[in-house]
């Protein structure tokens, strides 16, 4: 920036990022101090390295605050998780079904599992009718991701929200003012909580699963 280049000759580049030429280092910064802005290298690799007029300060204003924006609205991937045993009590269903329609409507996906115990595991096609019977209950809000998959005694199956639903969610998690209030709304554990039953916090955090399956 400024005096800092080394090159003999420059492209410069107007401040309203008209093309001004090919023209001597000292003309270019001669140029910018009679404009008052600063002479800095956008493109130092090319030859000549292309300089743009500009003011540094205000543009590291605004790349700050853009940057920061972005972080506020991005929305983090979240992964949750339900377990479910194949025999499960109508009313249990019910109940965790809720947690599903919940998480998905924040944005977030779940990982369904089907937990087979004893002689259960002969009967795999209880677990793939009860997940495809979930499936079809909440597809006006999410889709499968992956398919029902048996993994030993377990069967596993991920549902993410449709587009526009995620959409939604980021656009109610901005105007709440961040993940902090999504977090409160949705129960997801902050850092050094421990997730309630039936949750799991973003995939990559340790510690033990609750046992959520129903009786």
């Amino acid at each position: 920036m400024n005096e800092q280049i080394r090159a003999r000759e420059v492209r410069l580049v107007g401040p309203e990022g008209e093309q001004v030429g090919i023209v001597p280092l000292e003309r270019a910064l001669q140029l910018a101090a009679d404009v008052d802005l600063d002479l800095v290298e956008v493109a130092p690799m090319a030859r000549p390295p292309v300089c743009k007029l500009m003011d540094f300060g205000k543009f590291k204003y605004e790349s700050a605050l853009k940057a920061r924006e972005a972080r506020r609205n991005q929305q983090q991937t979240v992964i949750k998780e339900m377990k479910l045993r194949p025999k499960i009590d109508p009313h249990d269903y019910e109940t965790k079904k809720g947690h599903v329609v919940r998480f998905l409507k924040a944005g977030d996906k779940v990982k369904v599992t089907i937990m087979f115990r004893g002689r259960e595991q002969s009967r795999p096609e209880l677990g793939y009718r009860l997940l495809r019977r979930l499936e079809s209950e909440i597809t006006d809000l999410g889709y499968v991701e992956a398919a029902p998959k048996q993994d030993g005694r377990n069967m596993i199956m991920v549902l993410a929200p449709h587009r526009a639903v995620k959409a939604s969610a980021v656009a109610a998690t901005a105007s709440r003012g961040g993940p902090r209030e999504r977090a409160e709304e949705t129960g997801a554990p902050e850092a050094g909580e421990t997730p309630a039953a039936g949750e799991t916090a973003a995939a990559g955090e340790t510690g033990p699963t609750a046992d959520t399956s129903g009786q």
